[in-house]
């Protein structure tokens, strides 16, 4: 429809739930009232996904992103980007020439914001093996954005309408973590965290929690001393800035705080620490939002869940909760 925001959805791993969610999703009336959705990525795997999905929608394929507007109704505009056999999809089995095509659907899609031809980009889960034996060796979607769109200054946050979680480190093996958190980092993660979730909330000054790295916040150095060393003296500087936080702060208990809405977002030193808690919330209806780029980039909070594909049964929540919010972040 003309005048509402374009958004490209990529397709992600062909060989996993990525097309058939994005099916339940776009065949749900809410969608096509809120944008004009584009999908970028392989025709053979989205007409798989059509018919496992028993779904009514067509594929019209589009040259140009503008023409997504104007697709005859119940027609899924695709980008094709590629051209996959069946072998090269076969469910739960990522291939190198899928691993290949899912970093050309991103990095296209990536083009198309920055040229300011899309809204925002939301993107289905990926194989990072896949990825890596294509070539493209980047341990998730986040470091690669950040790549293309030439930022240092990017945080991972997953969001829901009760907790919104952002990292200090990512994806990063548990014993280089401590090595990994230095001041600079954390102060970093909390200037982006509070800008984006001001943003998300439409608060000026958002209040952040910000988590230790040790049990017990270290008990005084006990159990380390990153929380003296590190996180505090982070926390002092972002106070100077004017940053509503508090920390540091033992995870084992903030979250029970948090999800009485206590804090408007909270800053988790590694993965786990933060995603257990939020995923335990907001499996269905979080949403991976890429801060501090210059686009808008959402995502599911989940992978390409193998066991699922080929029996349309994935939930398309996730999907749909991702691109409500970067509509509303466009707007």
């Amino acid at each position: 429809m003309a005048n509402l925001p374009i958004i490209a959805v990529t397709m992600g791993d062909p060989s996993g739930i990525g097309p058939e969610i994005i099916i339940k999703a776009l065949q749900r009336p809410e969608i096509a009232s809120i944008c004009s959705p584009v999908v970028i990525g392989d025709r053979l795997a989205l007409e798989r996904a059509l018919l496992v999905c028993n779904s009514a929608l067509r594929i019209q394929e589009i040259s140009t992103v503008a023409e997504a507007q104007n697709v005859a109704e119940q027609s899924i505009p695709l980008l094709v980007l590629s051209r996959l056999s069946e072998a090269d999809i076969a469910y739960g089995a990522p291939s190198i020439a899928a691993g290949d095509a899912v970093y050309r659907y991103i990095c296209h899609a990536v083009g198309l914001c920055l040229d300011g031809h899309v809204s925002a980009m939301v993107t289905a889960p990926i194989n990072k093996e896949a990825m890596h034996k294509a070539g493209h060796d980047y341990p998730g979607h986040t470091e690669l954005l950040a790549e293309l769109c030439g930022t240092e200054n990017f945080v991972m946050m997953l969001a829901g309408d009760v907790l919104r979680v952002s990292l200090v480190t990512i994806h990063e093996a548990l014993a280089d973590v401590p090595r990994l958190i230095t001041l600079e980092k954390v102060l970093k993660t909390i200037r982006i965290t509070a800008k984006g979730v001001a943003q998300l909330t439409g608060k000026e000054s958002p209040k952040l929690a910000v988590l230790a790295l040790n049990p017990h916040c270290g008990e005084a150095g006990k159990f380390g001393a990153e929380e003296i060393e590190i996180i505090e003296p982070a926390i002092k500087a972002a106070r100077q800035e004017g940053f509503n936080v508090e920390g540091p702060l033992s995870a084992d208990t903030l979250f029970h705080f948090a999800q009485q809405g206590v804090y408007d977002g909270v800053v988790a030193m590694y993965h786990d620490q933060g995603l257990i808690p939020l995923k335990m919330l907001h499996f269905d209806d979080g949403v991976n939002i890429t801060l501090g780029l210059p686009i808008i980039r959402t995502s599911v909070d989940h992978g390409t869940a193998y066991n699922l594909a080929g029996t349309g049964k994935a939930s398309e929540w996730s999907l749909l909760a991702a691109i409500r919010m970067a509509v509303e972040m466009a707007q």
